[in-house]
């Protein structure tokens, strides 16, 4: 039983509010969580319409070890609250020259892959892949679960082991270039930076660790989808005692430690400590008052963000032809759309996308005989996406996709749903329609991104814009180190009462 009387509330319901208040709730903390929208999960939506159900945010099971690790603090696992299938082809991939390839879920496949395009590739894949996990399980254990914040945090004894990797600090390309020359090989072990928001030009070569991620680690599908593994989480806080109150948007946080009130649509709620899983930009700029605001305008114009995404939710009847659980469709030269995204922001002109058709292991996502396909487009934040734009955009992806990937959906969808620039502004208040946050660029990166201490005291943050950044997985890390600033700060927050079996 709870001895305290301190209130944590937490401002939204995604997963880094959402981990935040489970730690905090297993302290003995009160804690009472406030998300705007119907449905808990933050960008993890889900769309309903016609029989068919999309993920609308991430769709990829990726670091499964996180979510065991997260699941283990309370006692629990994954398997408690949703299965996982492995997929195979993990993904395909459809190069726009005609050529395609299926990543399955072994190495020895993806060094044949390799091999087959490069004499030498499949050794130097190899060799990438080992240092990429050795990389992967020092930066982890030293870094992102150490959550340093701060820059003299790493000035530490335990960080000499990776004093000799500095070239990672270099871009990706370049890393890349110092195993495989081929531009299709090097795409391969590129392609994740899509997931981090980033480009291989302005991205450290430290996230070479996706590959350890994607090809040692291995890509799932949770029963249910994303929307799944969202559930499994709003139980486990059930179950630790958090109050999961949804349709309940906070529109303004006045106070300060000890005296919040937060201001919602249902009327004020009070609260000793506030977690704010919005953005730090929304935070600062819609909910709270002018003279608690850490930053101007500028500063927040002035950051570096993800792409943003030109969405298409397809509920389409027949068949998908060669399409995978997850398909990318790629130029053989992107260079050209991510320069589009970063260096001069415009609609890609040879667009490379990626489409997720959970229908092809979940046939309880669309009706008989029909399937779920979403279609992802990175595109650069802050475009105009009027409707005459997006009309002519779709026309060019649906044409795209029936010439490339060999599967024309124009005269079969039976629903629609479409989101972009606008939306993502919009429903989650995300500076210039960003779909994703802030950049993992080498100066947003670890000690560089927003702190999960606010300026005002009592306030927190939690969430992709914080370290260690994008992702589910790192969310459920950022609520981790969120909740031990909470309590380390303000301990009473949490129960005095003696663990059960206590003399």
């Amino acid at each position: 039983m709870r001895e305290t009387d301190q209130r944590v509330a937490v401002v939204g319901g995604g997963f880094g509010g959402l981990a935040t208040a489970a730690y905090l709730a297993d302290a003995g903390a009160d804690v009472r969580l406030y998300e705007q929208h119907e449905r808990l999960g933050g960008h993890a939506g889900v769309l309903e319409r016609d029989g068919f159900r999309f993920d609308t945010g991430p769709s990829w099971y990726l670091m499964p070890d996180v979510f065991e690790r997260f699941f283990d603090h309370f006692d629990r696992s994954p398997d408690d609250y949703y299965a996982l299938s492995r997929l195979d082809p993990q993904y395909r991939v459809f190069w726009k020259d005609g050529d395609r390839v299926d990543i399955e879920p072994n190495r020895a496949n993806a060094a044949e892959v390799f091999e087959s395009y490069e004499a030498g590739a499949g050794e130097a894949l190899e060799r990438y892949l080992d240092t990429a996990e050795e990389n992967y399980e020092l930066a982890m254990d030293r870094v992102v679960y150490e959550g340093r914040e701060r820059l003299r945090e790493y000035v530490d004894t335990d960080l000499l082991p990776l004093a000799p990797r500095v070239r990672l600090f270099g871009t990706m390309d370049d890393y890349v270039s110092r195993y495989v020359e081929h531009p299709k090989l090097r795409q391969l072990l590129e392609y994740t930076l899509v997931f981090l928001g980033g480009s291989p030009h302005n991205t450290p070569a430290l996230y070479s660790i996706m590959s350890h991620v994607d090809l040692n680690l291995n890509v799932f599908y949770p029963e249910g989808g994303i929307a799944g593994v969202v559930d499994g989480l709003a139980d486990l806080c059930r179950e630790l005692g958090v109050e999961l109150n949804t349709g309940v948007g906070v529109e303004r946080i006045d106070g300060r430690a000890g005296s919040f009130t937060l201001r919602t649509e249902a009327g004020t709620e009070p609260a000793d400590v506030v977690v704010s899983n919005a953005n730090p930009a929304h935070t600062e700029r819609e909910l709270l008052p002018e003279p608690h605001r850490a930053h101007d305008e500028s500063y927040w114009e002035d950051r570096t963000y993800a792409p943003s995404a030109y969405m298409l939710y397809l509920g389409v009847e027949g068949d998908v032809g060669d399409l995978a659980h997850h398909s990318l469709v790629l130029p053989t030269d992107w260079d050209d759309h991510f320069a589009s995204i970063f260096d001069d922001p415009a609609w890609p002109s040879d667009p490379a996308y990626y489409l997720s058709v959970t229908s092809k292991t979940d046939d309880t996502v669309a009706p008989p005989g029909h399937h779920a396909v979403v279609v992802l487009v990175p595109i650069a934040p802050g475009l105009d996406d009027g409707p005459a734009t997006r009309s002519q955009f779709r026309e060019q992806v649906l044409d795209d996709l029936a010439a490339h990937a060999g599967v024309d959906f124009r005269d079969r969808i039976v629903t629609e749903e479409t989101a972009c620039v606008a939306e993502f502004a919009e429903r989650y208040g995300n500076p210039q329609g960003t779909a994703l946050g802030l950049a993992h660029t080498l100066f947003q990166t670890g000690p560089f991104r927003p702190s999960h201490r606010a300026d005002l005291d009592g306030l927190y943050y939690a969430g992709s814009y914080t370290a260690p950044g994008i992702g589910m997985p790192m969310c459920l890390i950022s609520g981790e180190r969120t909740a031990e600033a909470v309590l380390e700060d303000y301990p009473e927050v949490a129960s005095t009462a003696p663990p059960a079996g206590a003399d």
